[in-house]
């Protein structure tokens, strides 16, 4: 089947419908989904604990061993399977949503749609503290990814497609279709255009509908009467975005220095989610608020029912279990912790201001829902999508200026003392930078294969430099691969490296020893050795970062799976050609 290119026939009828057909396609996929991954959580909490309303009292009604080997016997099934099989079903699943839009234009593998979703929801259903929106963002955007690779379409409709399956789980979890639409656009996608803007509202709404007509009508939260007392209860709500943002630092923090300590100790990959395990367990005993999602926990503080003591040790005990559920390497998400940590300090917050100023504070409950959306902010550096996800929540304006004031100090604070979000700082840890720019992300998807010149011209490293220096006089190549008898890369030689010889050519003067030291000499003495390489598959932005770190004009091009035999010469003028028309030049490009 011929590849399909969004640009082919621009303008057609055919290419302004299918995207369309993709996104409804997509949206209803990811909207089941989303629906199925829930009700396995579900089952899986029947299963694995005794009955009550609530999956705390679940965990509160099980007798004591079970409720720690339950968490610590799902890490150790678990991790073999996230190590060997899966890899990247490792930790909140949005940073390899990413990962693949950045480096592998859109391309997900097909088993992480199924392992995804059986994996978390087995780890949710036994009470690891992790959440199950970044796991939905992966599954619905490995389903746009497969769907493109079944139907072999261009790379751009690919990442148009995990977009739109990203956006369309979200909506379809809180059936909220602007909070999905958003979170593609703000985290996922650095350069989006207006042409595609369109189909992934149309499949954030599907998936919207789809959930409700499986599932029905649904608040995941909800809260009465949000009001504004006075205005300069504003100052407040500022204060709790600076306290957010720090609590977001010490997430971030902790998120990330638990799988160096689990390295430093040489914990086996397979056997670190057991770690996360045993966190869980011992929550699970002493804490059972803090085990799972967490939200009835949070609906108790939207209704006032949590006090100022037990909110401050839930944040705290919710932080440090999730840090090790996700730094041990178990699937699951940071949204619904954040959410959870976020209305556990805005309570917090909500309590101390009723106590210093009663006349002029509501309720603790409008706090806790505006340290939702700041902390939110301040982890994913997201504040747009956290606005909108808790606007979506309560259906009242008057939420929007507290959360304004929250929530833009919060990702100041997280910027400035750290500058990347808790997705970016994982893949960072990784050696995975994502450059939030809409050049960088067009050089990614231009593969140096497709710009390297083929012809070029080698020299043994054995041959004397006087032959070398009559080749390049005649030769319109500035520069020579060097290689061995194998035609293994050895050298590069260049005119620079050549002056001194091709301006005495071997030929005799007066001072007949310098003629006869040149005339000893061969190609590998003059050559520089051990050159900068770059391979077929790499993509222009890595070959751009070579030339600036190295200062040369050229370098060449290895195989892929035998890194010392040359395939062509990638020119640093061949690059920037490139750069001007294909980025600089392009106009309108639609993914």
């Amino acid at each position: 089947m011929r590849k399909r290119g969004p640009c082919a026939g621009e303008g057609s009828l055919g290419d302004t419908l299918f995207p369309i057909l993709m996104a409804l396609v997509i949206g209803v996929l990811a909207g089941v989904g989303a629906i199925g991954f829930r009700y396995l959580i579900e089952v899986g909490q029947t299963v694995l604990w005794l009955p009550g309303a609530t999956f705390t009292q679940q965990v509160a009604a099980t007798s004591l061993p079970w409720k720690f080997l339950i968490p610590v016997l799902a890490g150790g099934l678990a991790g073999p399977i996230i190590t060997y099989v899966a890899p990247e079903l490792r930790g909140p699943g949005v940073p390899e949503v990413m990962r693949a839009l950045a480096l592998r234009a859109g391309r997900i593998r097909h088993r992480v749609t199924l392992l995804k979703t059986v994996i978390t929801a087995g780890l949710l259903s036994a009470g690891a503290s992790v959440g199950r929106e970044g796991p939905i963002v992966q599954i619905g955007a490995s389903i746009g990814s497969s769907i493109t690779q079944f139907l072999r379409l261009d790379h751009r409709y690919r990442r148009l497609a995990v977009a739109c399956g990203a956006a369309a789980g979200i909506a379809a979890t809180f059936q909220a279709p602007m909070a999905g639409t958003l979170f593609a656009v703000e985290i996922l996608l650095f350069d989006l255009e207006v042409a595609s803007l369109s189909n992934i509202v149309i499949a954030a709404i599907t998936g919207t509908v789809t959930s409700k007509v499986l599932a029905g009508d649904f608040h995941v939260f909800f809260i009465e009467g949000f009001r504004l007392v006075h205005p300069a209860e504003l100052v407040i709500y500022f204060l709790l975005g600076i306290a957010a943002g720090l609590v977001s630092l010490a997430m971030i923090r902790l998120v990330s220095i638990i799988p160096v300590c689990l390295r430093s100790l040489r914990i086996p990959p397979a056997f670190q989610p057991v770690v996360g395990g045993v966190a869980a367990g011992v929550a699970a005993m002493l804490l059972p608020q803090v085990t799972g999602v967490g939200y009835d926990t949070v609906h108790a503080s939207l209704t006032g029912g949590i006090a100022l003591r037990a909110a401050i040790v839930l944040l705290v005990a919710k932080m440090l279990v999730t840090s090790c559920c996700l730094g041990s390497g178990m699937s699951g998400g940071i949204f619904a912790p954040s959410l959870f940590s976020g209305a556990m300090l805005g309570t917090a917050a909500g309590s101390i201001a009723m106590m210093i100023w009663p006349q002029n504070v509501h309720a603790p409950c409008n706090y806790a829902l505006v340290g939702m959306g700041a902390l939110v902010s301040g982890t994913t550096l997201a504040p747009i999508t956290a606005i909108m996800t808790i606007f979506e929540f309560t259906y009242t304006y008057q939420v929007i200026l507290p959360l304004m004031a929250a929530c833009i100090p919060a990702v100041l604070v997280v910027k400035i003392f750290h500058g990347h979000s808790i997705y970016e700082t994982k893949l960072l840890s990784e050696g995975v930078c994502i450059s939030r720019g809409h050049a960088a992300n067009r050089l990614r998807d231009m593969i140096v294969r497709e710009f390297m010149t083929r012809d070029f011209q080698s020299v043994p490293v054995d041959m004397p430099v006087t032959e070398v220096a009559r080749m390049m006089r005649k030769s319109s190549y500035p520069h020579f691969v060097v290689v061995d008898d194998n035609g293994v890369l050895k050298g590069m030689l260049t005119l620079r490296d050549m002056i001194g010889i091709m301006g005495s050519g071997g030929e005799s003067t007066d001072d007949g020893h310098v003629d006869m030291e040149i005339r000893e000499m061969t190609a590998r003495d003059v050559m520089t050795a051990e050159p900068v390489t770059v391979r077929e598959k790499d993509n222009l932005e890595q070959a751009f970062h070579l030339f600036a770190r190295h200062h040369i004009s050229s370098m060449p091009v290895v195989d892929d799976f035998a890194p010392m035999k040359v395939k062509g010469i990638l020119k640093k003028t061949d690059v920037l050609n490139a750069y001007d028309e294909l980025v600089l030049k392009a106009g309108v490009f639609y993914l």
